[in-house]
């Protein structure tokens, strides 16, 4: 049965369906106008998000139910421009729920002058078919012993919830957070794109230091600057040492030279020292796309301690797929570079075996100077998805994996693009 009730926390994933049943995309928030006269808000639509990523707007004059699991549309065709949010609009999930209101029902006594956090808000639609927000949900305060309970309140009993209190600093991220749990960095990095940039810097503030860095990773050049810019100076340098050092030092060499270093002077030297290093090699050529923390092992290590080091959950998958046998030291630069070993032979071998005595002598590597076209016909020739880079002394410096390649190959603004709109979702349309 269609609901003319809702939440709208309940609506977030939900599959949004046209009228026969193809499958257009998955709700993502929904677009409140709040009135400065305290009427109740009208919810304009919703944000759906389509399989390519790309968020669009559907209006709820477009909406023919709401039903436990899926969304439906009266039509196939709708408008596929990104949406852009309005003047006097307001995200529900996004910038509502988590700010900070005072509630005036007279039954909740104990609510009355106690600042109280919004936690859903309760949609309904009205006879000439309008949805607008009727119920507020808030979280009130901690009791000792206990959790601090919920309650559900008319939305003309709550105070504090207008454009200009919303857009206030220092607003709550709790629920926003709670959305990204589970979510691989790169599609984290994507929903913080999409937040308005004051959301935006609150979630990164709240975030830890090595989710924030695995995030700023996977951001375009720009944001990662805009991002690091917006936090105070000791927490950057933070979050550059958790981040890869080839990915720290892509960013810091985006940024003018007095602010590269100063951020490099507040880091750990030996966090920092692999950074300069790789400051020193151009952007485009081995030497700046490698990482220097390959899984690097001496010849007496064992294949049974071989596989253990690639087992890493933390180590990509092109890194794992190799391991780089060296004299000491084994930090980079190491000593004498020896060879390699591919994981599928490691698998092959019993584990009691050592690695030195399987190494591949004849994988040429590459040298820190060599260009990224070279790099490419490298990875090409030899099918690899990471090769080492060795200096002119046969000093391991690092090693290249294909998706450092791919990231300098695409265009700069590649994850900001998006895929062709898939079959079934027609219509350009205007909002």
């Amino acid at each position: 049965m269609a609901a003319t009730r809702v939440y709208v926390a309940r609506l977030a994933g939900l599959a949004v369906l046209g009228p026969d049943g193809e499958s257009i995309g998955r709700v993502r928030d929904a677009v409140v106008a709040i009135r400065y006269d305290h009427a109740q808000p009208r919810v304009h639509g919703l944000v759906v998000e389509l399989p390519t990523r790309r968020r669009i707007f559907v209006p709820m004059l477009r909406i023919t139910a709401i039903e436990p699991g899926m969304v439906t549309l009266n039509t196939g065709t709708v408008s596929l421009r990104r949406f852009a949010q309005r003047p006097g609009e307001l995200l529900a999930l996004a910038q509502i729920v988590d700010s900070q209101v005072r509630v005036t029902d007279p039954d909740l006594p104990d609510l009355v002058d106690v600042d109280v956090h919004v936690v859903d808000l309760g949609i309904e639609q009205t006879r000439t078919r309008d949805w607008v927000v009727g119920r507020v949900a808030v979280r009130g305060h901690r009791r000792l012993g206990r959790r601090r309970t919920v309650h559900v309140v008319d939305w003309s009993q709550v105070t504090g919830l207008t454009p200009y209190e919303v857009g206030r600093p220092g607003q709550d991220v709790t629920s926003l957070l709670s959305q990204f749990e589970g979510l691989r960095p790169a599609d984290v990095a994507h929903r913080l794109r999409e937040l308005p940039e004051k959301r935006r810097i609150e979630v990164a503030v709240a975030l830890d230091d090595e989710r924030l860095a695995d995030v700023v990773q996977e951001l375009p050049d720009d944001d990662q600057i805009d991002l690091l810019g917006h936090l105070e100076v000791r927490r950057a340098a933070d979050v550059l040492e958790a981040m890869d050092p080839d990915d720290a030092a892509d960013l810091l060499g985006e940024l003018p030279e007095n602010e590269a270093e100063s951020l490099l002077a507040l880091m750990d030297p030996e966090e920092s020292e692999p950074v300069r290093r790789l400051l020193a090699h151009s952007p485009d050529t081995a030497g700046g796309l490698m990482t220097p923390e390959p899984v690097i092992l001496s010849p007496a290590t064992t294949v049974a301690e071989a596989l253990a080091r690639v087992r890493n959950p933390d180590l990509t998958p092109a890194l794992a797929s190799m391991v780089f046998v060296v004299r000491p030291p084994t930090a980079t630069p190491t000593g004498r570079y020896l060879g390699c070993v591919h994981t599928q032979q490691l698998l092959r071998e019993p584990p009691a075996h050592l690695v030195g005595g399987l190494v591949d002598t004849d994988l040429s590597a590459l040298s820190p100077g060599q260009p990224l076209s070279a790099v490419t016909r490298y990875f090409a020739t030899y099918n690899l998805v990471c090769g080492p880079v060795v200096d002119a002394e046969n000093h391991l410096l690092g090693a290249v994996t294909v998706d450092d390649v791919l990231d300098h190959l695409l265009p700069e603004d590649w994850r900001e693009e998006d895929d062709p709109p898939p079959v079934g979702v027609a219509g350009e349309g205007h909002r």
